[in-house]
């Protein structure tokens, strides 16, 4: 196992009507302490957010997901959360809730390049 890192991950999820519990995977964040590591992606594609509900609007997820984005990244806009240490800001992104947007419970694996795998793990859970 030399030179790959322990990773955690979660998917990100549109859950429109919270008690169907029915959802949609629109991200991928990943976390590996050891290598300070924490990146998300994300897409929602309009179409298929129009045939998956009616009670949302488009623009309110886009924000919602450029608000993790923010997060994840650290940045000075995303508020205090942004400024917290990544293993906080992970655990804080990936903790139950009842909203609009959640995740999946976290994962996890070991990788020798973490950027690949967040690909990855983007192509086969959300596209």
């Amino acid at each position: 196992m030399q030179g790959k890192q322990f990773y955690e991950y979660a998917v990100i999820r549109l859950v429109p009507k919270v008690e169907r519990e029915e959802f949609l995977n629109v991200g991928v964040l990943l976390f590996s302490k050891q290598a300070k590591f924490l990146k998300v992606l994300c897409r929602i594609e309009k179409q298929k957010f129009e045939i998956f509900t009616c009670e949302l609007e488009f623009e309110d997820i886009e924000k919602n997901l450029q608000a993790i984005e923010k997060i994840v990244s650290g940045d000075k806009n995303g508020g205090p959360i942004a400024q917290w240490e990544l293993a906080d800001r992970f655990r804080w992104l990936t903790a139950q809730r009842s909203s609009s947007i959640q995740t999946s419970r976290p994962h996890n694996g070991f990788s020798e390049n973490l950027d690949a795998t967040l690909k990855r793990l983007f192509e086969e859970l959300v596209l």
